[in-house]
């Protein structure tokens, strides 16, 4: 589902560091059309630039009344959206031109897997809030900060969720899996999961949200051509 492309203004409620490397910021003024049944649903923010505003994709971690909430990681200066997000203060406003998102949990599943590194964790964190609390679920997530999360949750360094993944025994049953996350470790577990585990295509979420040494737009332009290359 594409996002729309008439722009919201949101206004910030409150930020909260909930790690050491990750802001929430809630947001006020959300339409109700942001809750469009997915749960990696997401927004391209438009941070203020020169001539046009340089836009963003992120997550939402959550939405409910009028209300949505928004993960950012933050290292430092580097980067345009997380910097905007540690100083951000109640009163700052942003504007959004969304929703996107493709993925839901099938409740016809015997089990579900989940796997993916910090840019992937508020769709993860959204998933898991939605599955039932008797889920049979596996969830890989590289991140050095683990969150609190529901269900249980496998912690690594992102250098090792393939290997973790490639170790893993898988439960009987149909699965329905959310792979996302840095492109080449994406690469990886597509190759495992269909080669090596048989996930037909039905079973897969699953897709680069980001590439080492590329900003959002070079990225964006890289998968593009990839896609293209691939038809």
């Amino acid at each position: 589902m594409p996002p729309t492309r008439t722009p919201h203004r949101l206004r910030v409620r409150a930020t909260e560091r909930i790690t050491p490397h990750m802001i929430r910021v809630t947001f006020g003024g959300a339409p109700d059309t942001v809750d469009n049944g997915f749960t990696d649903r997401y927004v391209k923010l438009l941070f203020p630039g020169d001539p046009q505003p340089v836009r963003r994709t992120y997550t939402i971690r959550a939405h409910d009344a009028g209300e949505l909430t928004i993960d950012f990681v933050h290292h430092g200066d580097t980067g345009l959206a997380g910097p905007w997000a540690a100083s951000a203060k109640p009163g700052d406003e942003l504007e959004f031109v969304g929703p996107g998102g493709a993925y839901a949990p099938d409740p016809t599943a015997d089990w579900h897997l989940l796997i993916g590194d910090e840019s992937a964790l508020p769709a993860i964190g959204a998933a898991l809030e939605a599955l039932p609390a008797d889920a049979k679920v596996i969830t890989v997530v590289g991140s050095e900060e683990p969150q609190p999360l529901p269900h249980d949750v496998t912690w690594v360094s992102p250098a090792k969720v393939v290997s973790t993944v490639q170790g893993l025994t898988f439960p009987a049953g149909r699965v329905h899996a959310f792979v996302h996350g840095e492109a080449g470790m994406v690469k990886e577990l597509r190759a495992h999961l269909t080669a090596d585990r048989g996930l037909t295509r039905e079973q897969l979420s699953i897709s680069g949200y980001w590439r080492r040494g590329l900003e959002e737009g070079a990225f964006q332009e890289w998968k593009r051509a990839t896609a293209d290359a691939a038809r």
